[in-house]
């Protein structure tokens, strides 16, 4: 058992957990994850390990409730227990000094790129950070992100803060500036990840994408995470999740990330009418 130490709502559907988990904050690295589950017989789900301190034993986790399980996890509060919390899995972020490096995060991406940001700003990299949302209220950490990237570059889709339109934009705008960038690391949705890649394949500048939001299991066990890397078969969620953007087949990962869409809207909508039989019922006896 994992108690949550601290919760916060940081967007519409969107909250951050605290949890007590010494073992797994001594060994977590930019870019690892964890599996959750939230009681016996629950889903197994992988969510990003966002921030981490060892000596205070908590890791951070962000999460977008999209799902029955993920929904039903925004629902916990502080003091209450999470049945499973095991990590940190996956290979950790290639942290080097690089350069100038640039991080692209769109919505809880930017739960994946601010540790790597963190990492390799203290690698001696000069880091910037381009966050994108679909309006003011969805763009995340870009306070914290501000504490150690030089710049912060923000959009939204809808104009109501920083830049109107897509993170790609701002991206394309520094590769043309002329200043020198030696990396990209993405994170986000797969269509931005992929555009990412194509923005930057052109410059020739190395870029990584997370490929984070297609993982089930977490273990390489179920194989729905398999993914085309330069024409061979590998899994997100032990070879990966980082991946040369250059080489990921984006088409048929998006092809693959559709087979699930039906099952998860099923679960959603059971979601929605048995919450919303629990809350009549609830107003009933008062």
């Amino acid at each position: 058992m994992n108690r949550i130490l601290q919760t916060s709502v940081l967007a519409p559907e969107v909250k951050y957990f605290r949890v007590d988990a010494p073992k797994i904050a001594r060994k977590h690295r930019a870019g690892q994850f964890v599996i959750v589950r939230l009681n016996e017989g629950g889903e197994r789900i992988p969510l990003t390990i966002a921030d981490s301190d060892p000596d205070d034993g908590w890791i951070a986790l962000i999460v977008q409730g999209l799902g029955r399980t993920t929904r039903t996890m925004n629902l916990l509060e502080e003091g209450d227990l999470i049945r499973d919390v095991a990590g940190p899995l996956g290979m950790p972020t290639e942290i080097d000094e690089f350069g100038t490096v640039v991080v692209v995060g769109g919505g809880v991406g930017t739960a994946i790129i601010y540790p790597a940001a963190v990492a390799l700003a203290h690698a001696g990299n000069d880091v910037i950070a381009i966050v994108g949302g679909r309006s003011n209220n969805l763009v995340l950490l870009e306070s914290e992100l501000k504490q150690v990237c030089t710049q912060v570059l923000v959009t939204t889709d809808d104009g109501s803060r920083g830049h109107h339109g897509l993170v790609t934009d701002e991206l394309q705008r520094l590769l043309e500036s002329g200043r020198r960038i030696d990396r990209i690391l993405a994170a986000g949705p797969v269509p931005m990840m992929r555009a990412v890649a194509e923005v930057s394949r052109p410059h020739g500048v190395p870029t990584v994408a997370s490929l984070n939001p297609i993982m089930v299991d977490g273990t390489g066990m179920c194989g729905g995470c398999r993914v085309s890397i330069g024409g061979e078969t590998q899994f997100a969620c032990v070879d990966g999740p980082e991946f040369d953007a250059h080489d990921v087949d984006f088409e048929l990962l998006e092809r693959r990330n559709a087979s699930y869409r039906a099952l998860e809207h099923d679960r959603n909508e059971r979601f929605t009418n048995e919450h919303c039989h629990m809350q009549a019922a609830m107003n009933e006896t008062r």
